[in-house]
């Protein structure tokens, strides 16, 4: 029974990578960013969403069905470090800052992004 937990609790101390990714569609020039305290866990679950059409965000839902997962890349476009201070938990506001930076960089670009009513989490 010790060893479940010490298992417990060496998971419940695991740090998420976190951090800014992007969905972008190879056809539009469309893309969507969103920061996340967890980068596997959002990435993977906003994958299956699309795959089943449940994606929150309409209109790359409707572009993801129009041209295929092949159409599009996934990838992290930057990973935000955690604060010395441990006690730190929320890094909410540095996400979106962060997120702010990079918009404004690939709207330079030329990109657009699919319009969302985002939630922070």
């Amino acid at each position: 029974m010790d060893r479940k937990k010490e298992l417990k609790e060496q998971y419940r101390q695991m740090k998420p990578d976190m951090g800014l990714f992007i969905i972008r569609s190879k056809t539009n020039n469309m893309c969507y960013i969103e920061g996340t305290q967890d980068l596997k866990s959002r990435i993977n679950r906003y994958k299956f969403q699309l795959e089943h059409g449940s994606h929150p965000c309409r209109e790359l839902q409707k572009d993801w069905n129009q041209f295929g997962a092949g159409n599009f890349t996934i990838e992290i476009l930057e990973n935000l470090k955690y604060d010395k201070d441990e006690s730190k938990t929320d890094y909410t506001e540095e996400l979106a800052i962060m997120q702010m930076i990079w918009e404004e960089k690939m709207a330079k670009e030329g990109l657009q992004f699919y319009k969302t009513n985002r939630r922070r989490d």
